[in-house]
């Protein structure tokens, strides 16, 4: 078949081309320019649409009465489709839809416009495009500069495609005209009505559309040009427009386009009526906006004048940005209000203000990011810490598990050791490591309740409790937190401060802290909490179960020496202006200040001693010194005067009556000596030295192991009847108290019974039961370094005690020989001299009073010259 030409002559397809250009628009967006438009123009323009669409149907009742087969260039499009008796505008920029548009314009300006079956193709082939499209005709082109085209399409007719006749360089297609099958009668006038009726209603509802695009439908000849107007300005998917482009029975595309239109009046009253709700709040937001907006200016312009009105002001800014939880801030808000409302002279004014205060000045969201570098934390630890290798590795595991789970709750650790041995500088490291800021709160003398949860605010001058002022002073919600002293918290009639730290202390419930001032949860579970304590026992049970206990023993005489070489002797150099140039301290001379002129477990006063010799030194260089000066051990007198501690030494000789034992006291262990004497008397039992309750205790209970041991120690059976015993300990101006001088009291009282000497180097601790069973104790390190120190030789130390050995150096155990024990009679075997001096038979009752011993002495005489 030959190609179709052109139906109108060139100077009729100029003056359409004209009209095209003069129009310029789509007919559903020239009707919204007619809804925006005066009065006077816009039924100019509804006459305009009208005459376009005439223009149209006459253009395409020429091309249907002549020709039923077209060869057109066919345009593939996405995202769209062509309906007859509308137009698109087009961005084209695809070579083989150029090459078509050209064609196109050379000629006759029309085009097969077809929808692709895939939107996201970029180069449709033959079989990727719907079969059935529209004849598009170019009203307008315009060329840019990046050389794409932008096209105004109109389309004008249903047109299948019968078959392709050209592939490249662009498509092109034989189509066949799709007429419009009107049949004249009462339904398909209903079906109009009814369809332009829904069509009202669906206008006026919709916001998008106008009352003149309804206009615009009615005025519209045809009712299948009418459906095809009403589905181009209705958001319906491609797949309908598409179905709605292949009905040629118009009967039929007016009965799909009222279910169209119902469904979509169902929905555009459902919007409706969810946008008339939505919009009464929104009404009402708006309103409250414009009235707050009109009491910022006035308050901006009383606030010229007024001072409390622009501290109101400020005070809601800093509310809004202080980033409170919503609960927070909106009890911030209330109390706000209560404030505005009330006159600046009013007394709870003040009262209202200094809460408001307290509320914006504690840190809610602030925090500082964690270093999880474990690494960087080892060495940090090392730099400032000798020794404590169980602390560092307990703080490194932290870290090491905070790096791989947050979910990990933040520990409650607790330091116990005695003082000076670094558990407030410990924590600071532990901080410095993590990067966290440290913020310390001492409880030492605590007694009040209200000092851990704050004051109610009906009191006069209340404040938050001390938990709170700390967080202020820390300035984020995740510092760490030093809770010194916690051993010395005390309780009275104003309540119980350790039961308060509970909550603070507890992960479980710290997370909504509950301050009597504040009255809103605060979050405590970012805080990493650190308690410090010189001994354990006084911690209540319920706050100690809430605690990681860490033990910090004493410093040895080496890890003394090494701190104060690589960290003391610099730091007060330092801090007195020496340099190194101008002193220099022995070895000998640091050990002799370590050995005799402290006593403590830690190094606080080591450092003061330190400190007295930098004064004199730098006293010295300030009046002109020049040379280096040279501390030696024979020098140290010189500096800190005569030796003011002598540690516990060993018996010159072997004595009966007489035991070393070893005691753990706040300044790391000691020798402490008991002494026994016999005197006739009436069998009293004399303790003297200043004894504490547990002392006392553990002398009686070896008085009574010696009682029901008499006939195996060899003693007359009612010797304690006729003997008064006298159990000393030297140095009675020094209290002394604790369980772990059982055995020593024993041995020292059978070897005053038996007249045995004890071996002056052994040394012992533990503590003795009725049976004579031997107890564990505590504070062995400490006991075994100071035994070491006085020259010991053996150490005897109850059996569950050998696994403590774990902590002591190796040179140290290497030069000792420890004996474990379990019952009181191998501590007799290993300390007297001898052994256990055992007689079968009871000795006869003397006339005289004479040591017990002697009168066993002298029966075995007598049995001899028999």
């Amino acid at each position: 078949m030959e190609k179709a030409s052109p139906v109108a002559t060139p100077e009729q397809l100029h003056s359409m081309e004209h009209a095209a250009n003069q129009i310029g628009k789509t007919a559903d967006n020239r009707c919204f320019e007619a809804a925006n438009a005066p009065t006077s123009e816009r039924l100019e323009i509804l006459d305009t649409i009208a005459l376009d669409v005439r223009v149209g149907n006459e253009r395409s009742s020429q091309s249907e009465e002549t020709h039923e087969l077209l060869d057109l260039p066919m345009l593939p499009v996405h995202n769209m489709v062509l309906l007859p008796n509308t137009a698109i505008p087009l961005l084209i920029g695809h070579a083989p839809s150029l090459r078509a548009i050209e064609e196109a314009m050379s000629k006759n300006h029309l085009l097969f416009v077809a929808t692709q079956l895939r939107q996201d193709q970029e180069d449709p082939g033959p079989d990727d495009v719907y079969e059935v499209g529209a004849e598009g005709f170019i009203e307008r082109m315009l060329k840019l500069p990046d050389g794409t085209l932008s096209v105004l399409l109109r389309g004008q007719r249903r047109l299948r495609r019968i078959s392709y006749t050209q592939s490249t360089p662009y498509l092109r297609v034989q189509a066949a005209v799709m007429p419009d099958q009107v049949t004249s009668s009462l339904t398909l006038e209903a079906l109009q009505r009814a369809v332009l009726a829904l069509y009202e209603k669906c206008v006026k509802l919709n916001p998008i559309l106008t009352d003149d695009t309804f206009i615009a439908a009615m005025n519209i000849d045809g009712a299948g040009a009418i459906a095809d107007f009403i589905i181009s300005s209705l958001e319906l998917p491609l797949s309908i427009r598409q179905n709605i482009l292949e009905i040629s029975n118009v009967e039929q595309r007016l009965q799909r386009v009222s279910i169209l239109l119902s469904k979509e009046l169902d929905i555009l009253e459902l919007e409706n009526h969810i946008h008339t709700q939505v919009q009464q709040e929104v009404d009402k937001s708006q309103r409250e906006y414009f009235l707050r907006e009109q009491l910022k200016v006035i308050q901006h312009e009383l606030s010229e004048t007024d001072p409390s009105m622009r501290e109101n002001v400020e005070l809601r800014k800093h509310i809004q940005a202080s980033g409170m939880p919503e609960a927070v801030k909106t009890r911030a808000y209330k109390e706000l209000e209560r404030l505005n409302a009330m006159p600046s002279i009013a007394p709870d004014s003040g009262v209202i203000r200094t809460y408001l205060d307290w509320l914006l000045s504690i840190p809610w969201d602030t925090k500082t990011l964690d270093r999880l570098d474990i690494k960087e934390a080892e060495a940090i630890l090392e730099e400032n810490h000798y020794g404590l290798d169980k602390v560092k590795e307990r703080i490194l595991e932290y870290i090491a598990v905070r790096k791989l789970s947050n979910a990990m709750r933040s520990p409650i650790l607790c330091f116990v050791g005695p003082p000076g041995v670094g558990k407030t500088s410990l924590g600071h490291s532990i901080a410095q490591a993590l990067n966290r800021k440290c913020v310390r709160l001492s409880l030492g003398g605590v007694h009040d309740e209200a000092e851990i949860r704050g004051h109610r605010r009906t009191y006069v001058g209340a404040l938050p409790g001390r938990i709170i002022q700390t967080m202020r002073a820390a300035g984020t919600t995740n510092p760490l937190f030093i809770l010194d002293e916690i051993d010395k918290i005390g309780s009275d009639f104003r309540g119980d401060p350790s039961a308060a730290l509970l909550e603070v202390l507890d992960p479980e419930q710290n997370a909504a802290f509950s301050d009597h001032y504040l009255e809103v949860p605060y979050d405590l579970s970012q805080v990493i909490f650190l308690t410090t304590a010189n001994v354990l026992h006084p911690i209540p049970a319920a706050l100690r179960d809430r605690l990681e206990i860490i033990e910090l023993p004493g410093y040895t005489e080496r890890e003394k020496f090494a701190i104060a070489r690589r960290f003391l002797i610099s730091k007060q150099m330092q801090e007195h202006g020496l340099q190194p140039t101008k002193v220099e301290i022995d070895d000998g001379a640091i050990r002799c200040i370590i050995n005799e002129y402290t006593f403590e477990a830690g190094v606080r006063n080591l450092e003061r001693e330190i400190a007295t010799v930098m004064r004199k030194i730098a006293r010295k260089v300030a009046e002109g010194r020049h040379t280096k000066t040279k501390v030696s051990i024979d020098k140290i007198s010189d500096y800190l005067g005569p030796q003011r501690h002598f540690h516990g030494i060993v018996e010159e000789t072997d004595e009966a009556g007489v035991a070393t034992g070893v005691a753990w006291t706040s300044g790391g262990g000691d020798l402490i000596t008991v002494e026994v004497s016999l005197m006739e008397g009436k069998g009293l039992l004399i303790l003297t030295g200043q004894l504490g309750d547990v002392m006392k205790e553990s002398a009686q209970a070896a008085f009574s192991y010696a009682r029901s041991r008499a006939e195996q120690f060899g003693l007359e059976k009612r010797f304690y009847e006729r003997y008064d015993i006298h159990v000393h300990l030297p140095a009675g101006s020094i209290p002394k108290d604790g369980p772990s001088a059982g055995i020593t009291i024993a041995t020292a009282l059978i070897s005053a019974l038996t007249q045995r000497v004890t071996r002056r180097d052994v040394a012992m601790t533990g503590e003795i039961t009725l049976r004579g069973r031997v107890l564990p104790v505590g504070g062995i390190k400490e006991k075994v370094l100071a035994a070491h120190r006085a020259g010991i030789k053996t150490f005897i130390l109850p059996k569950r005690n050998m696994q403590d050995l774990d902590d002591i150096p190796r040179d140290v155990i290497q030069q000792m020989q420890f004996m474990p024990v379990e019952r009181m009679d191998e501590v007799v075997s290993i300390a007297l001299d001898g052994g256990i001096f055992s007689s079968t038979q009871a000795m006869p009752q003397q006339e005289k009073h004479t040591h017990p011993v002697k009168q066993r002495r002298q029966k075995q005489t007598g049995r001899e010259s028999s």
